[in-house]
C-alpha cells in the first residue's frame, strides 16, 4: 500500500524515488509548544518537517536581546545548516504553536542528500525561500510600523497554521516583534480598533485578512510569491 501523502509541503512534492529514500528514516513526533528543536551553537541532531503548528527561528545577543528571524510551518523544515553542509547555528529554533510532524536524523538526511541530486535541489530551494523571508523580516524591522509588522506576522502565521484563530501569548509576540509586551498590547489594540482582529486570552482571531494585508503593505507578499516560485507552495489560510 502506498504511503499517504504528508501534510508537509516539501515532503509532498518530493519525487517518489526521493521520498522512498527518506521514508525508512522518518519518525512521527509530537511537537509541543516551547519544544526546543535546535540550540545555539550545538550540533543539530534532527531535521523536523512540521505537519502542523508553527516553528520560530530566533536570533539572540545576550540574555535579553532576542528577535525572530523567521517562521516555519507545514511549508518547510528546520535544520537549514544541515542541508547547506554545516552542523550548527547561533540561532534558537523552537515550537511556538504546538503541532505534529516528522523528523529525520541529521546524519541520515546528509546521506540521502548525497544519494540524490533532486532531493538536495528541492531542500535547497526551500532554504533559499526562507532566506528571502528573513531578509524581509529585516526590512520590516527597519521600515515597517509596529502595526504593519504585527499584521505581517499574523498573515504569515495564518498562512502556515490555517484557520482564523491563533493561540499565541503576548510573551511570544514580544520576542517575535522585538518589542516589550506593552508594545504588543498597544499594537493588538490598534488592530482590534481597526476591525481586523478580535482578541481574547492567549488567542487572536483574524476577522479581516484583506485589512491586515493593507496594513502590512509591501513587507508582505514578495517573499510569499518567491516561495511559490521556488517550491510551489501556496498558503491556504482558511
Amino acid at each position: 500500500m502506498a504511503e499517504p501523502r504528508s501534510r508537509n509541503h516539501i515532503l509532498s512534492i518530493l519525487t517518489s524515488a526521493d521520498i522512498a529514500l527518506l521514508n525508512p528514516h522518518l519518525q512521527h513526533v509530537e511537537l509541543p509548544s516551547r519544544m526546543v528543536l535546535e540550540e545555539p551553537n550545538k550540533p543539530i541532531q534532527y531535521v523536523f518537517f512540521p505537519e502542523g503548528g508553527l516553528v520560530s527561528v530566533v536570533a539572540a545577543a545576550g540574555r535579553h536581546k532576542r528577535a525572530e528571524a523567521g517562521i516555519i510551518g507545514v511549508d518547510g523544515f528546520t535544520g537549514h545548516p544541515v542541508v547547506m553542509g554545516d552542523s550548527r547555528s547561533p540561532n534558537s529554533v523552537y515550537m511556538q504553536i504546538p503541532g505534529r510532524g516528522l523528523r529525520i536524523s541529521a546524519d541520515a538526511l546528509r546521506a540521502q542528500m548525497r544519494a540524490s541530486d533532486t532531493l538536495r535541489g528541492t531542500l535547497h530551494k526551500f532554504v533559499a525561500s526562507f532566506l528571502v523571508q528573513a531578509s524581509y523580516t529585516v526590512l520590516a524591522y527597519s521600515t515597517g510600523t509596529l502595526a504593519g509588522r504585527m499584521a505581517r506576522w499574523l498573515l504569515m502565521a495564518n498562512d502556515r497554521v490555517g484557520g482564523d484563530s491563533l493561540d499565541i501569548t503576548h510573551e511570544f509576540l514580544s520576542i517575535m516583534l522585538g518589542v516589550r509586551r506593552a508594545g504588543v498590547t498597544v499594537a493588538l489594540q490598534d488592530l482590534e480598533s481597526k476591525g481586523v482582529v478580535v482578541m481574547s486570552r492567549s488567542k487572536i482571531r483574524i476577522v479581516d485578512r484583506e485589512g491586515l494585508e493593507e496594513l502590512a503593505k509591501d513587507i508582505y507578499g514578495i517573499p510569499e510569491a518567491e516561495q511559490t516560485r521556488l517550491t510551489g507552495w501556496r498558503s491556504s489560510p482558511t
